[in-house]
């Protein structure tokens, strides 16, 4: 009972917070476009049971993802992938990821075109998820993801216009979620069970590699982001 207390804990729930509010950004929209076609009474049912299902999946999949990450290698691979998600929220691709929601005229449908969808979209908020609860302990790491994700479900269903208004004026909030990314990626290198007996096994290590993770992911979005802004026009 007294891990709910440590600075780890929270900590960690804090990550897991603002990583559903940064990569759940989309599942808000989503819920509407596969609910756009029901009638209105029927709406909010399909908001409500297609955002549990959704959530109650996702928690099953972060569970096995927990396993998972205790197999040599598997941290180190997630980690990259962390990189790469990092570096895609700071240096987004032009495209519009959602052309292919369809809403649905039936309950159901549009039920599991969400579950459907949250799924498939689920893969960098799960890797992302199980990585920040590493940081705490570990028979508490499955109960601090589902207070994570609960906290967060009315801040992406209900809150996520307002978040993205924020994102828009503040776009450092994207560069932080960028780097946060970086940190759990160094972070999970360095617990790795295939390179802890070549790491030292201390917190100068452990805090020097999620830094390093941090300024790697800033370092490659802005080159990113520099490579694909239009050159500036020259005088006439």
């Amino acid at each position: 009972m007294e891990e709910f207390f440590t600075a780890h804990f929270w900590v960690a729930v804090g990550q897991i917070i603002m990583i559903d509010i940064l990569l759940g950004g989309d599942n808000a929209v989503v819920i509407a476009l596969a609910c756009r076609g029901l009638p209105a009474h029927q709406r909010t049912k399909g908001i409500i049971w297609g955002t549990a299902g959704a959530i109650v999946l996702r928690v099953i999949l972060i569970a096995f993802a927990l396993a998972l990450l205790q197999v040599p290698f598997l941290k180190f691979v997630g980690a990259l992938l962390l990189i790469w998600i990092g570096i895609k929220l700071i240096a987004p691709e032009e495209e519009d990821a959602h052309g292919s929601i369809q809403g649905s005229d039936k309950l159901w449908g549009a039920i599991k075109t969400i579950i459907v969808a949250d799924l498939v979209m689920s893969v960098d908020n799960v890797i992302a998820v199980a990585g920040a609860a590493q940081g705490a302990g570990e028979q508490h790491q499955l109960p601090l993801v589902i207070f994570g994700l609960l906290v967060s479900i009315p801040i992406i269903v209900w809150g996520s216009q307002l978040v993205l208004k924020l994102m828009d004026r503040f776009p450092i909030i994207i560069l932080l979620g960028g780097m946060l990314l970086g940190w759990i990626a160094g972070t999970m290198m360095h617990s790795d069970p295939a390179l802890v007996p070549y790491i030292p096994q201390d917190k100068t290590v452990h805090y020097a590699m999620g830094v390093a993770g941090a300024l790697l992911v800033l370092a490659i979005g802005k080159w990113v982001q520099s490579r694909r802004s239009p050159p500036p026009a020259s005088a006439a």
